[in-house]
């Protein structure tokens, strides 16, 4: 069903015409609420575009500075963050984890490599018993669950997506090595000399610019449902303990805890910004973040399979590098198989091209049913490519 466009404000390069194109088609005819898109080419911007609402009641307009709960798009900062701490030479990937963190080497995980957390190969996708949202959102506890539990798999045999849980993870072995959680140190290091606006978690002084999470449709919602109904235990571990969705990432709870993997706030501004260092090969502007090789290193894939998690979702493999997601023959990340970058919950994503020199951030309020590939991002992708 068509719907009206609302006001479509910020700028796009006349060559990326088909971008404002495919963005305005998204609240035409693929739902849209409210969003941003931002693209960047060769370190310029060239499409910064927002528009629609902020909150389900149509009463808030989307502005230039509004933040929102971008998800799993979270996953590529924090990823940032442990290959910052490698470019140091402070983290060896292929160093056990029990390196980092002792405790982690009980039932059987002693020579774990740090490789295998960023990659989605740990056998931790979710933790076994039941986990309530106020205990995710005690660090402490957590932590010391996921260091005591055995794998639901043999580690470094095939991935299965820790939705939540590689935030805890990643995230741990940050904090043994540098005493800060991931969020103050992508903070400290990063986004706050570079002037990005992103945080992990949500500061309370910036609430008043975050936008409302939305559900999807309650047909759509129905047959998440009964999806979810027939998922093998480790993906119910991943994917529902705890269960989450927009009403709880609405909540004052939420914004304040630290869940690397999943509650990074920004605009789609910041979020091109910080997926943007890694299609320039480590350059923020004329700053350094990662050397070149550290840069590369992100998009080591580690060997295509069916997702032990995400494989009821997909018709075909995918290949997990150090931290973000490889485009594929799918093109999940556009024509480049070698681009990478990561989705979030509902359709936001981030994007990294280093031959094309794109960067790319998307972010939306109203959720779509998709884990990954959501049709408003792939569309807004093709509109990218098509003039390059």
């Amino acid at each position: 069903m068509t719907q009206s466009v609302p006001l479509i404000q910020g700028h796009c390069d006349a060559r990326f015409a088909g971008v404002r194109d495919a963005f305005e088609a998204n609240f035409a005819e693929r739902g849209e609420l409210g969003a941003a898109v931002t693209v960047r080419v060769g370190g310029q911007s060239v499409v910064d575009l927002w528009g629609g609402w902020a909150d389900g009641g149509r009463t808030v307009a989307w502005e230039r500075d509004t933040l929102v709960n971008v998800w799993s798009t979270t996953k590529g900062p924090t990823a940032l963050c442990a290959h910052v701490l490698m470019d140091r030479g402070l983290l060896d990937p292929d160093a056990p984890v029990a390196t980092y963190w002792p405790q982690f080497a009980a039932a059987g995980k002693a020579s774990l490599p740090v490789r295998y957390l960023l990659s989605h190969r740990a056998g931790l996708a979710g933790l076994r018993e039941p986990h309530t949202l106020a205990e995710l959102y005690d660090w402490e506890l957590t932590t010391g669950r996921l260091a005591a539990m055995e794998p639901w798999w043999e580690p470094g045999s095939r991935s299965g997506y820790h939705a939540i849980t590689y935030g805890f993870l990643v995230g741990e072995v940050i904090r043994r090595i540098t005493g800060l959680l991931p969020g103050e140190f992508l903070r400290k290091e990063i986004t706050g000399p570079l002037g990005i606006d992103f945080t992990i978690g949500l500061p309370g002084k910036d609430a008043g610019r975050a936008a409302e999470l939305v559900h999807p449709p309650a047909a759509v919602t129905g047959e998440q449902a009964a999806v979810y109904a027939q998922l093998e235990p480790v993906a119910l571990a991943a994917l529902a303990n705890p269960p989450l969705g927009a009403a709880e990432a609405n909540t004052p709870a939420w914004r304040a805890a630290e869940i690397p993997a999943a509650n990074g706030h920004g605009t789609a501004r910041a979020v091109a910004a910080l997926y943007d260092i890694f299609a320039r090969r480590g350059l923020a502007g004329d700053r350094r973040v990662l050397s070149p090789e550290a840069a590369e290193r992100a998009r080591e894939g580690q060997g295509a399979c069916r997702d032990l998690v995400l494989g009821a979702g997909f018709d075909h493999d995918t290949e997990v590098a150090l931290g973000l997601w490889l485009s594929g023959p799918n093109g999940s990340y556009g024509p480049n198989p070698r681009a990478f970058g990561h989705d979030g919950l509902g359709g936001s994503c981030g994007l990294a091209d280093p031959e094309a020199e794109v960067g790319m951030g998307y972010v939306m309020n109203r959720m779509g049913p998709h884990i990954a590939d959501d049709p408003r991002k792939m569309a807004l992708i093709d509109a990218v490519y098509a003039p390059l």
